[in-house]
Order: C-alpha cells, then structure tokens, then sequence
C-alpha cells in the first residue's frame, strides 16, 4: 500500500469519529475569542496525538494585536461556561481573557515548512429548533443560546484533527515541518493577523486553507483547489461625543453627536466609487441620545468598508475616517475610532492549485471541480496569512471543500453533509505528502 492508499483508507476509517467530533464543536459552539472549550480539546487532542509542540494562550494569538476582543466580563463568563461544559482542565486555564486558538507542530528534519489554516469559531445566530433541522432532530444542536456553527468552522476544526491524526501517523515518510494552526475570531475577521503579528507564519514555504462550501447534488467534484476575489475590508467601531444640553431651554449651549452622526451617514454613502475595483460601504448600527429633552451627548456606530484589492479597500477607508472626523468638527464633537477587523484581497497560487489538482485526480481518486480557481465573496482573514507567506516567496491556497449544505452560510438552519470531512482530510494529507515526501 503506498503512501496515498494509506492516507485514504485512514481517512475513511475516521469517519465516524470525525462525525461525532464534529457533532461536539457543534453542540458547544463559542464565537470568537470565547473558544475555550474549543480550544482546550483540540489542544489536549494534539498532545495525546504526540505532537512535538502544542502551543496555546499567548503563544499563539499577540495579544494586543487581538481586534473586536470583547469585554472583561464577557470572557469570564464565558470561561466560566467552558470549564462547566468539560473543557479540558490543563488546556483551558491558557484560555482566560479570551487567548483562544491552538498551533501543533510537527518537526520531521530538513524540508520546506507546510502550513495548515483551520478556523474554530461558531457565529451569534440562534439555531433552528425545529424537529426538521438535522442537528436538533439528532441532539446536536447548540446548548449555548445565541452561538451556532451556522458557517462549518465545526467542520474545519475537525478536519484539521483528522489531519493531525493522519500526518502522525505517515512522519516518518515526510520531510520538513507541519505546522496546524486553529484560528479563532475568524468571524469578522479578527483572528488571523494576530496570528502573523506572533510570527507564526514567518518563514513559512507553503499554507493550505480551505472552506466548506455548497454544491449541487448531481456534481461528483470533491474540491475547488483555490480562489479569489474576497474583498479586502476594515471594520470600525465608532464614537462620537458632544455636550448635552436642554433641548428647549438652553439648546445653543449643546453640542449635537445627532448631527454628526447624520452627516456623516450621508457623506459616507457618498464615498466616489474607484476605478481600480468595486467597493462597499455600511454603516450597520448607530445608537445616540437619552431623552427626546436632551440634546445628544454621546452616539456610538459600527461601519464597514471593502475594496475588490486591498488599494480600492485603503481608499474607501482612508476616505471614510476623514468624513467621521471632518463631520464631528462640523458639529463641534469629537469622534473616535476603533479597529474591529479588517482582511486583505487575496489570490491563491496557480503552481499550488495544480499540485492539488493532480493529487487528488491522480492520487486521492477525488474528483475536482472543472473550475480550479473560483471566485469568492465576502472577506476572509486567511488573506493575512497568505499574504505574509506569498511575499516571503513562498505559495498559498484557499480551497474550496465541496458538500451538500441544508442552508446559507450564517443562516440558522445551516448544516452540511459529513461526509466531506474524511474527503477534506485526504486532501489536505495528499497534498502536504505531495509537497514533503
């Protein structure tokens, strides 16, 4: 049996387990930076595996480069939740404060340095509990109220298990270093550039990231090897402060953020559209004022901007900061601004897709997509990664891991067929044998 076949056979035989793993993420689903329970069992997973190193807490994610953290109280909470819920008790207490995610590595002498992306949080959707979705039919539905695995990170997480189980198994047939990086705070991208900030993907030769992703059921393709198009974004929270005052009484002595707040709404859907690429602009929420007697005081905004290429997605950025600024001057207010996440453009390398392509078609017996490069919308914070890899000289994909999905991304009746997940781990597996024998 050679190498492929026993990748394969291995993969198809966890099957099982990679179900009830993936049931389990599920059923105790955590958003970002709350990942503890998450994160304490994949750790406790790679050390029993007998990974060379399992790093957690601060040796993963760079603190202070953490964007859209929540609040103290919140990540105690949520701590507090974890541990109740069978976290493991000698990972977990790394968690605290919300130091989510986890890095095994693999050292197998000399040879490039392969590394794989697997996002590990769930969304703030209340899931479906009616008897005719799948995972509250079969008890599996999340327990926490308000998080749900409504976008597959469940799945991804365990598929880089799956991965971590087979690569052990095949080390001494590779040559180089593994390195599986579990990345929290992927929703509203905040996790990734964390990750890069702590040096995790310096001197990094190849990075693999993939995604679960819809297909018609009559399309026998396993996999789409790469990607683009995923629209660079920045996202801000925002502040504005004035002076309150009595709205019939005295209102020449008030400072309104109402009025900053309206001028800057219209100015920012006014933004000019750029030549170099399509754009986006959404002022999400806005919250302001105490009484309909009182002149505002304080407001609060939540904005995003996008850009087809990071260059398109700077303008819109650089230009909205000016108009909030500019609009609370008018108004004799201030305003302050802070990053919640933000993701570049990305492109995948056309000398990895074709690798893929061919262990799986030549190798895996998995059929691929008769597109290999497909386009992708929203924003994803892989970019980051890819980006350090690929200006290092180095190549890097995002796949597209192809199954039967029961509702959109983000949607409260989400759920996937498992069977992409053995599919998934022979992927991944082929591909870094490919590239490491």
């Amino acid at each position: 049996m050679d190498i492929y076949e026993q990748i394969t056979k291995m993969a198809d035989e966890m099957s099982g387990d990679l179900t009830t793993q993936r049931r389990d993420f599920h059923k105790f689903a955590e958003k970002g930076w709350f990942e503890m329970r998450t994160s304490s069992i994949i750790a406790r997973r790679l050390t029993d595996m007998g990974f060379d190193e399992v790093l957690v807490g601060d040796q993963v994610c760079k603190k202070e480069a953490r964007m859209g953290v929540p609040s103290d109280e919140e990540l105690e909470a949520q701590y507090e939740r974890a541990v109740a819920q069978g976290a493991d008790p000698e990972f977990v207490p790394f968690t605290k404060g919300g130091m989510t995610g986890v890095v095994g590595i693999l050292h197998c002498g000399e040879g490039p340095t392969v590394a794989m992306r697997f996002d590990i949080d769930a969304l703030g959707v209340i899931e479906e509990k009616d008897a005719s979705h799948r995972p509250a039919n079969e008890g599996f539905g999340s327990v926490n109220e308000g998080f749900m695995h409504a976008c597959g990170h469940d799945g991804h997480a365990t598929i880089g298990l799956g991965v971590a189980k087979v690569l052990m198994s095949i080390r001494e047939s590779l040559h180089g270093t593994v390195k599986l990086i579990f990345q929290p705070a992927e929703e509203g991208v905040r996790g990734a550039k964390a990750i890069v900030e702590n040096g995790h993907l310096d001197g990094v030769n190849y990075l693999i990231g993939s995604h679960v992703s819809d297909k018609d059921a009559a399309d026998p393709a396993a996999v789409i090897p790469g990607s683009y198009g995923s629209l660079a974004t920045s996202k801000y929270d925002v502040t504005f402060r004035g002076l309150s005052a009595h709205a019939g009484g005295s209102p020449e002595l008030g400072k309104n953020v109402m009025l900053a707040v309206a001028t800057s709404i219209l100015n920012l859907y006014a933004i000019p559209r750029h030549s170099g690429g399509i754009s986006r602009i959404n002022v999400g929420t806005v919250a302001a004022g105490s009484g309909r007697n009182v002149i505002a005081d304080e407001a609060h905004m939540e904005i995003e901007v996008r850009g087809e290429t990071t260059e398109v997605n700077k303008f819109v950025e650089d230009y909205a900061l000016s108009i909030l600024e500019n609009s609370a001057k008018m108004h004799g207010c201030t305003c302050e601004t802070k990053l919640m996440g933000a993701a570049y453009s990305l492109a995948s390398d056309e000398a990895l897709i074709n690798r893929i392509k061919t262990v799986c078609e030549e190798h895996l017996h998995l059929p691929v997509a008769k597109e290999i490069n497909s386009k992708n919308g929203g924003s994803e914070d892989v970019s980051y990664m890819m980006r350090r890899v690929q200006e290092q000289g180095g190549q890097a994909t995002f796949m597209r891991v192809l199954t039967k999905e029961s509702a959109p991304g983000h949607n409260r009746r989400f759920d996937f067929d498992e069977q992409v997940l053995p599919n998934a781990v022979k992927i991944f597996c082929g591909t870094v044998y490919d590239i490491m024998k």
